[in-house]
């Protein structure tokens, strides 16, 4: 299994519960072929730049370890996802 870290930006005018079920299906995705090694939701912050009309966003930051499978899955469900904003997935080299 190889590491990798994921942060996503989830949009700001949903409410509480919606962005706490969002990060469970996400976390759903990652443990169902992987393990997450660290999970950080870093709350309500500021964009540097509008996205899609939003100048604000919830950040969440996931370290995990998994297939490369795993990985592309869940790229796939961040890209069609209404609440997910933008999203970045790179290898952990550290």
């Amino acid at each position: 299994m190889r590491k990798y870290e994921v942060m996503y930006i989830i949009r700001p005018d949903i409410e509480q519960e919606a962005v706490q079920a969002a990060v469970e299906k996400f976390q759903g995705i990652i443990s169902n072929g992987g393990e997450i090694t660290k999970h950080d939701v870093l709350g309500k912050r500021r964009l540097a730049y509008e996205i899609k009309k939003f100048r604000d966003g919830h950040y969440v930051l996931v370290n995990f370890n998994a297939e490369p499978a795993v990985v592309s899955e869940l790229e796939r469900l961040m890209k069609i996802s209404d609440e997910v904003i933008r999203y970045l997935i790179t290898n952990d080299v550290a």
